[in-house]
Parts: structure tokens; C-alpha cells; sequence
């Protein structure tokens, strides 16, 4: 698994090389276990709203990279 940033040094922004379609982002740490989809910026699971903004605001700018290291991966 891929570190790709931390936030709060508390939460890990996690890419999973032995993970499954579709192309998506960990959020970790802590009591919180929360998958974005990079196509869509969708969240499953639960996080401080607070927590969710900063890191949706983060991966909005950093998505193609966060996509290259998916298919870097999984390709």
C-alpha cells in the first residue's frame, strides 16, 4: 500500500496496489475506514464532515496523480 499524503498525522490517503476495481483511495486511520472512488469523488463509509472536506478538497487536486498511481498498479 501507497501513502499518497496524511492528513492531521492522523489519517492515511492510501492507494492499494492489490486492491479492486473500480479505481478508488483509502482514507484511514484512527476509527475511520472511508473509500473514495477517483472517477467520481464519491465517499462510502463514515468520517468527521470536517475531515471529509479537507480530504475531497485534496484529492480534487491531486486526482489525475492519484489516478496514474491506480493504473500504475492495476494495469
Amino acid at each position: 500500500m501507497t501513502t499518497r499524503h496524511r492528513f492531521r498525522n492522523k489519517y492515511r490517503l492510501e492507494v492499494r496496489e492489490d486492491d479492486h476495481p473500480p479505481m478508488h483511495v483509502h482514507l484511514a486511520g484512527a476509527d475511520v475506514d472511508v473509500v473514495i472512488s477517483l472517477e467520481t469523488l464519491a465517499v462510502t463509509g463514515d468520517a468527521p464532515k470536517t475531515l471529509l472536506s479537507e480530504v475531497l478538497e485534496w484529492v480534487a487536486l491531486h486526482q489525475s496523480e492519484l489516478i496514474e498511481e491506480w493504473k500504475k498498479w492495476h494495469d
